[in-house]
């Protein structure tokens, strides 16, 4: 599963929770904001807090956050650093 990451949209930083099939926790001010899902490539809803369901509606903000969520490429590690330390173990 994808690792936590953090976006900027503008000013404002979300942090971003990947649960799987395309739901993402969002968190903005470092406190809960949203649970979003993923519904076509342009088009993001945003679940009901208390039964999980979809809410249909366009949401422009939700729709920028889940455009930086499939913008997002996770940094690799450095591979470099690993394989000199065993080298160096060797």
């Amino acid at each position: 599963m994808q690792e936590p990451f953090d976006i900027t949209i503008g000013e404002i930083d979300y942090a971003i929770f990947p649960e799987g099939n395309d739901t993402y926790v969002v968190f903005k001010d470092g406190k809960e904001y949203r649970h979003i899902l993923k519904d076509t490539e342009s088009q993001w809803l945003t679940l009901d807090p208390d039964t999980a369901l979809p809410l249909f509606g366009e949401d422009e903000e939700v729709n920028a956050i889940g455009r930086e969520i499939t913008a997002y490429v996770p940094e690799e590690e450095d591979e470099d650093e690993e394989t000199d330390e065993e080298e160096e173990e060797l």
